[in-house]
């Protein structure tokens, strides 16, 4: 099974990474709005191009010759660029899959009360206990900027049924 990554950004400039089978696999996700950035939430997300840059300004993949040819100095041989096997990135998955439920085992699901409640604990109005739930990209940066520590769990492919 091969696996493209792609490097992602949200609509307030987030930058991630995601796993795909395919750009098809990547499409219908997006579509969905199955996507979300892990930072904020949103669903707007969008492929942007890779910050990776190996060996100076030599491209990736591209070796010393072509590079030189092309007017680029390289005095770094390419640094090599580590291949993830099928294994790899299941075990991967199933590790990730098995972190949320643990998450989800271990928290009380709020739903659209999140801000409310996780504001409640932070001011102490409310007993200090682990919770879930859904929050909007304003609310999430309100919260962030209260200073309040939350992060924002990307569902993975095929986990629409943990809970």
């Amino acid at each position: 099974m091969a696996i493209i990554i792609y490097d992602l950004e949200c609509e307030y400039s987030h930058r991630f990474e995601g796993w795909f089978r395919s750009n098809e696999d990547f499409d219908t996700q997006r579509e969905q709005k199955l996507l979300t950035c892990p930072e904020c939430g949103t669903s707007a997300v969008r492929k942007v191009p890779s910050k990776i840059n190996i060996g100076g300004k030599q491209a990736v993949g591209q070796t010393a010759p072509a590079a030189e040819s092309a007017g680029v100095a390289s005095s770094q041989p390419p640094i090599p660029v580590p291949k993830l096997n099928s294994v790899d990135v299941a075990t991967a998955f199933v590790m990730a899959r098995q972190a949320i439920q643990a998450l989800i085992n271990h928290s009380e699901d709020v739903g659209d009360r999140f801000a409310e409640e996780a504001r409640k604990i932070h001011y102490e109005e409310a007993p200090v206990r682990a919770i879930r739930g859904q929050a909007s990209p304003e609310e999430f940066e309100e919260l962030r900027d209260e200073g309040i520590e939350i992060i924002a769990l990307p569902l993975l492919p095929g986990e629409e049924g943990l809970n």
